[in-house]
């Protein structure tokens, strides 16, 4: 079995209205990670065996199982991917389409992509339960739910001069063109630290590689209503994929058939440059879901390190649970996630 994985990458907020993480706070959360890499390391593994077992039991029946090499985990990262206290979240954030749900697939195509997420206290390098978990990414040609009407081969700052916009503000700015909410979603860890969404694996827009935005808080509530309040978001950042799967998820329908730009990779992505200079590590493992071919589907495994002792406030939360909101028919939030009454 292959597994697909890059030593170092990134931690970023988008390009556009990007904001310096202080030298200090860098150094901080690289001292954080290499505390808790250990500790990162055993959370990972745990998570990695025990849906191998699962896999076993529930494909005994078929003519084929998985065989996994003894050496397989060795190759997963160990370090964690402590995402910056920044405080911006790319152009097309847009709480009010965040949806509690565990599947943000909708009716989007594209390879099927299941990520394991696993959300680490840096403060005590122990798994943080009950921490809310926040997705969004573009779909297999560059479009954003949300922002159907924009066009993702058109530079950004182009298009708020065409709209006459010169006071932007993420998150606040409304430039949504429609309520679609596909490609966006939102789930609690469990009492373990961990956390699983369903989604497709992303396609790519002007000027950026290929990337999912992530955003993590541990001060939420979900009301009677089906609404999720959220408070100031411990972290936010961008994961990315090593360009071997990249390559070879874009040769493939509907993928290849954006080619009105050509892709930015990582290599000359301004933003995943600087998160590589500052050591960081955003990028997904990715494990074959069928054991063989990471085309027919894929899990993605990453541990996320948050800081706790650092809550900085972000422009736009406070809304949250767009769409439904609630918890899907069949799904239920973790015992012991927050809940409030009356509302």
């Amino acid at each position: 079995m292959k597994l697909y994985s890059v030593a170092v990458a990134i931690l970023a907020s988008t390009a556009f209205a990007h904001k310096e993480v202080a030298p200090g706070v860098i150094k901080r959360h690289a001292d954080l990670s290499k505390r808790c890499a250990s500790g990162a390391a055993k959370f990972k593994q745990r998570r990695f065996e025990r849906r191998q077992e699962s896999n076993l039991n529930r494909r005994s029946g078929n003519s084929y199982t998985i065989v996994t090499e003894s050496p397989y985990y060795d190759n997963l990262q160990n370090d964690t991917c402590v995402l910056a206290p920044d405080v911006t979240a790319g152009p097309y954030y847009w709480p009010r389409s965040e949806t509690l749900r565990q599947d943000m697939s909708e009716d989007q195509v594209g390879v099927p992509l299941l990520l394991d997420v696993g959300v680490l206290d840096m403060a005590t390098c122990e798994p943080l339960p009950y921490a809310l978990v926040a997705f969004w990414h573009c779909n297999a040609t560059g479009s954003y739910s949300s922002f159907t009407g924009r066009d993702p081969n058109t530079d950004f700052r182009e298009l708020l001069e065409s709209l006459n916009v010169t006071d932007f503000e993420i998150g606040t700015t409304d430039l949504h063109t429609d309520d679609t909410t596909w490609l966006r979603g939102m789930w609690p860890t469990n009492d373990e630290g961990v956390m699983e969404m369903k989604t497709v694996f992303p396609g790519f827009y002007i000027q950026r590689t290929i990337h999912i935005h992530a955003q993590i808080f541990t001060d939420w509530v979900l009301h009677n209503n089906g609404t999720v309040k959220t408070g100031n978001t411990n972290s936010i950042g961008q994961l990315y994929f090593n360009e071997t799967v990249s390559q070879e998820i874009m040769a493939l329908e509907p993928y290849v058939s954006h080619t009105e730009i050509n892709r930015t990779t990582n290599d000359v992505d301004s933003v995943y440059s600087e998160g590589l200079a500052n050591g960081y590590n955003p990028v997904i493992d990715i494990v074959p879901l069928d054991g063989s071919d990471i085309r027919n589907g894929m899990v993605g495994y990453i541990t996320i390190g948050i800081d706790t002792e650092n809550s900085p406030s972000l422009s736009g939360s406070g809304g949250g649970g767009g769409g439904d909101g609630g918890a899907p028919s069949g799904s239920a939030l973790p015992s012991g996630a927050p809940s409030a009454t009356g509302i």
